[in-house]
């Protein structure tokens, strides 16, 4: 899987606190935070006919890991809601758009560390391009990375922050064995999630995913829940093996980027028939079904 260049988003026009600028002519100040130390935070959002699907719920959980990190003066929702609107209209977008949201520290007085140093508020950034869902439907391949998730006493996963060294360096060594992402594991050896996704598993019609302890609290994630309650389908939250992932009859990840994809192999061993199985294409028609018809109306 490698996301390929839309000839749509050639001429973008990105929001950056505010100024509304080509692709090519937007920039951030070498002392922003987000420059000196990745020190900032963010949230993938998708527009889905004109409404953003749980918009409220996302820009919760940039307040909460902005407050966490102690930013100061963080933007109002109403202030950021508007600016993603303005980036919209700009670009005449209503529809298969991911919106990459990011809350910096802000500029720096001078270079350092220090978060005393920035004085003058975050920077806000908005972009957003034509993208649809970015994983093959025909299923993924996935490795188990040599890199571990920390635990909260290291670093808090509730916080969505824009360091993604992590991340990275497992998605590397996918590339390298060919896979399409990386699971990584907690401290413990249990599966935390994938450099980019949550991971779920079906057996004996029963759905489960790891619990969030070494992971941030996915929004597509907690909507998948929500919907297994409501259709009563048999869920729960537990300390996962890879071999659990590995002996069980389905397997899928969820994020807003990809929405629900189905993995087929894990580490070169196929899952279940080693094909997209009943329980992810009914979970992926139905949230399909939320997509279509919940969200907040943010294009006219």
């Amino acid at each position: 899987m490698f996301q390929q260049f839309n000839e749509k988003n050639r001429d973008l026009i990105v929001n950056i606190n505010g100024r509304l600028l080509h692709r090519d002519e937007a920039g951030v100040s070498p002392f922003d935070s987000v420059v000196q130390g990745g020190d900032a935070v963010w949230e993938g959002l998708r527009l889905y006919d004109r409404r953003i699907f749980k918009l409220q719920a996302h820009l919760a959980r940039l307040r909460r890991s902005a407050t966490a990190l102690g930013f100061a003066d963080i933007p109002p929702n109403e202030k950021i809601t508007e600016e993603i609107r303005r980036t919209l209209a700009a670009n005449e977008m209503r529809d298969g758009v991911h919106i990459r949201l990011t809350l910096t520290r802000g500029v720096k007085i001078t270079s350092g560390m220090d978060p005393r140093l920035n004085q003058s508020g975050p920077t806000l950034i908005v972009l957003a391009e034509h993208k649809a869902p970015v994983y093959a439907k025909s299923g993924l391949s996935l490795i188990t990375s040599k890199m571990r998730r920390p635990p909260p006493e290291i670093l808090d996963p509730r916080i969505h922050h824009a360091n993604l060294l992590n991340s990275i360096l497992a998605k590397l060594e996918a590339n390298a064995a060919g896979a399409d992402d990386a699971i990584l594991l907690d401290q413990r050896g249990f599966v935390a999630e994938t450099n980019a996704t949550h991971l779920f598993l079906v057996r004996q019609k029963e759905v489960a995913t790891s619990r969030v302890l070494a992971c941030p609290e996915g929004i597509t994630r907690a909507t998948l829940l929500e919907i297994c309650a409501a259709e009563n389908i048999p869920q729960r939250e537990a300390d996962l093996t890879i071999a659990e992932f590995q002996e069980a009859e389905e397997v899928f990840c969820t994020g807003t980027m990809g929405e629900l994809a189905g993995v087929t192999k894990i580490d070169g061993q196929r899952i279940g028939k080693g094909e997209i199985g009943p329980m992810t294409r009914r979970l992926s028609a139905l949230y399909a079904e939320r997509t279509a018809r919940e969200g907040e109306l943010v294009v006219d």
